[in-house]
């Protein structure tokens, strides 16, 4: 049996908590949720049940997932070859198909349905439902033409604002459509700041493998627990920020600079980080403010 300290303990907890569900109360928060940071089990499930008590308490989160990780270990075992530049996965023909088939098909559906053992009412979806994320077929980077990678024209936010003020949570695999009909791939931390900055959400959230953004990759010490976004831009051309990272930092930026109110960088193999940052006053990661 618990004494009573701890009991009151547990209450101070909840009373910190309680202005930052007040403020977020009706609110919008988009999650970004891939990568390493979905490699374990049991922290997946500590992730689910912050989106799912978010829910509970009246914040509308969506969560938009990635998934590199499962969709190398397929194109491994299929014998295709693949390749990142800036963080993007060069996708060809062959690729886009296994893409398709990991993000929409398996993962996808695996978080719908370990959020809804937890109770939520949890709602799979990709771009090519009601044509949700509308993309062009990227430009080459570095003279390297990216195959059937998307960039985004146009969120169709109608399904999501639907969804999201009700009882249910969209969770969203980065595919996109063009015009023609065509999928391609999307980088999940752009869709996560193209969909928040559309529905100018309160706040978006990036779970990664890491702290945040440190000074210095190798020293946990150096994380930078906020930053601007003018500092970031002189991080990135130092090349203190790079690689995979660049990806989330845009997203940051997109979502802050279209009315996004604060976006954050987390640790997502630690447990429970969503409420360790948003509801207690010090947090765990890096925040980006205007």
């Amino acid at each position: 049996m618990q004494n009573k300290e701890e009991l009151y303990a547990k209450a101070d907890i909840l009373i910190e908590a309680l202005p930052y569900i007040q403020k977020l109360s009706g609110k919008r928060v988009v999650i970004k949720f891939g990568g390493n940071a979905m490699l374990s089990e049991s922290l997946t499930e500590k992730v689910l049940q912050d989106v799912t008590l978010l829910k509970y308490v009246g914040v509308n989160p969506i969560l938009v997932h990635g998934g590199g990780p499962d969709i190398s270990n397929m194109l491994k075992k299929l014998n295709i070859e693949s390749s990142f530049v800036n963080g993007l996965r060069v996708t060809n023909k062959e690729s886009i198909e296994v893409v398709q088939m990991v993000l929409a098909g398996k993962i996808n559906k695996e978080i719908v349905s370990k959020l809804n053992n937890l109770g939520a009412k949890g709602v799979g979806l990709c771009g090519l439902d009601s044509k949700m994320i509308q993309v062009k077929k990227a430009e080459p980077v570095n003279g390297v033409d990216l195959g059937y990678v998307g960039e985004i024209v146009h969120i169709e936010k109608r399904l999501l604002e639907l969804l999201s003020d009700d009882e249910y949570i969209p969770v969203i695999a980065p595919i996109g459509v063009d015009e023609n009909g065509q999928s391609y791939n999307i980088n999940a931390d752009t869709v996560a700041g193209e969909i928040a900055a559309t529905l100018q959400a309160e706040k978006l959230i990036f779970l990664t493998d890491v702290d945040g953004i440190r000074m210095n990759e190798a020293d946990e010490d150096s994380l930078i627990s906020a930053i601007s976004v003018d500092k970031i831009y002189e991080l990135i051309d130092s090349g203190i920020i790079e690689g995979g990272m660049i990806p989330k930092v845009h997203g940051c930026i997109k979502g802050i600079e279209s009315g996004v109110n604060r976006t954050h960088i987390l640790n997502g193999t630690i447990p429970h980080p969503i409420i360790l940052e948003i509801f207690t006053d010090k947090g765990i990661g890096t925040m980006v403010y205007k």
